[in-house]
């Protein structure tokens, strides 16, 4: 394999693409907790999006933090679009518009997931300060179009983008102005990780209730709490969406392979640089008929990085990634890992959200999926409507976390990282539901209020 990367095998059976996966399993003891948050990034002199170059731009905030933590830069080409911390997993990492990206390490405890999330905040802002540049803690940015927001260097985004025109009509929006919380999590066994899939796969459109806070786009009210969610809706139907396979007798990641393997690709890369394959199929490049590498096999990297690049609510590679949710406040980053490890790391939890989620059918979840983006924790749902299910699931998440009794210094448990949700349960507002109140009330219809409001 010319310019492959020698350092990773290659495929030889189908039983590689299973393993690539089902080697995440760990047992208990070792399960960690992975936490991955995006801020947008703006000038407030006057008040614009960040450039990548000049002296106030991404690369000069990327060059500072380097300095801080002594993470090494990596490199597209000449330019530096992240950070990594030798020796430890995650980094920073550039979204197509400056985005700005904490790939945490894994973590024992929630506690420990706060304490990141501080550190990594205290010292971007720091650096950031000086160059008049802030963080907002929104989905998706309120005011600018995609066209106003400067492009990144990174070269898979070039292969993404117009590739991403042709199969939806959102897809730039989900690159250049949304931004996202996700949760990492572990799975013991093959059966551990399709009930915890399942369970998480059914809930996600409570957690994007929950989290609801993207209420504002160009400039105005979009009609929707979660616009974030709603561009998933039409972003590459074939490779996003709530996963029904998953509900079908004998699910595992054999299933899942198939699934993958049926999603076009985007791109190989060789030599560090990027191939453009979009829409080229990787079981013909299982059998040498990639027509931009012909002759050439992948190599198990190159199948990890065409996992990496499936978008479904619910992600499986070596671990569950949870992708439903707006990114928020600092509070609200460790809120969504708290919801999540009450529910599927605590196995009496897990089991009452599995009965729960358990009776509904492809019909309802996709109901769910579809209609809360727009009507949030109203959206209806059997004789009710979500909120019932929402404060019945934090409840859940909050006896499994009682159950683990992880304390911190002060004493207290993780549950203390719900206090975001128990906020959202107890006044049966989301986040953007209260930035509209404030919109159509005290701000009058300023939408450059927010910019201070939701600062982080």
């Amino acid at each position: 394999m010319a310019g492959a990367d020698t350092s990773s095998p290659p495929i030889e059976s189908r039983a590689d693409l299973i393993e690539a996966m089902a080697r995440g399993a760990k047992p208990a003891s070792e399960w960690r907790i992975g936490t991955e948050h995006e801020k947008h990034v703006f000038h407030t002199d006057p008040l614009r999006p960040v450039i990548y170059d000049g002296p106030d731009g991404i690369h000069a905030l990327l060059t500072g933090v380097a300095e801080q933590t002594g993470w090494e830069p990596f490199y597209d080409g000449d330019n530096p679009i992240g950070l990594r911390n030798d020796g430890v997993a995650g980094g920073i990492s550039l979204e197509p518009g400056g985005q700005f990206e904490l790939s945490g390490a894994p973590q024992i405890d929630l506690h420990g997931t706060a304490a990141e999330t501080a550190e990594h905040l205290r010292i971007a802002k720091d650096v950031a300060a000086p160059l008049d540049i802030h963080f907002l803690g929104l989905g998706v940015t309120p005011l600018w179009s995609v066209g106003q927001i400067p492009s990144m260097p990174k070269s898979r985004y070039a292969i993404m983008a117009p590739y991403m025109d042709k199969v939806g009509t959102l897809g730039t929006s989900m690159m250049f102005r949304s931004c996202t919380v996700q949760t990492n999590l572990d799975f013991s066994s093959e059966a551990d990780m399709v009930k915890k899939l399942r369970v998480s796969l059914a809930l996600q459109p409570v957690a994007t209730a929950l989290f609801a806070n993207s209420p504002f786009v160009d400039g105005k009210d979009s009609g929707f709490l979660s616009f974030r969610s709603h561009i998933w809706l039409d972003t590459d139907k074939a490779r996003t969406g709530m996963l029904p396979f998953a509900f079908e007798q004998g699910f595992g990641f054999e299933q899942y392979a198939d699934y993958a393997l049926d999603v076009p690709m985007y791109f190989v890369i060789r030599n560090k640089q990027y191939v453009n394959v979009a829409g080229e199929n990787f079981r013909a490049f299982l059998e040498g008929r990639l027509p931009q590498l012909p002759g050439e096999k992948p190599s198990i990297k190159d199948w990890e990085d065409h996992l990496s690049t499936l978008f479904p609510e619910v992600r499986l590679k070596q671990f569950l990634e949870m992708r439903g949710a707006d990114m928020g406040d600092e509070q609200s980053v460790t809120a969504l890992s708290a919801f999540w490890v009450g529910l599927l790391y605590d196995d009496i939890s897990l089991e009452a959200a599995w009965e729960m989620v358990k009776p509904w059918t492809e019909a309802q979840r996709e109901h769910m999926r579809r209609e809360v983006p727009r009507l949030g924790l109203a959206t209806p749902f059997d004789r009710s409507n979500l909120y019932d299910i929402a404060a019945q699931a934090v409840g859940i998440a909050e006896a499994g976390l009682v159950r683990r009794d992880i304390r911190n210094a002060q004493g207290n448990d993780e549950t203390i990282h719900l206090a975001p949700l128990e906020q959202t349960i107890r006044l049966a507002k989301s986040p953007a539901d209260r930035w509209l109140d404030l919109y159509r009330g005290a701000w009058n219809g300023d939408l450059t209020r927010i910019f201070k409001a939701a600062e982080i």
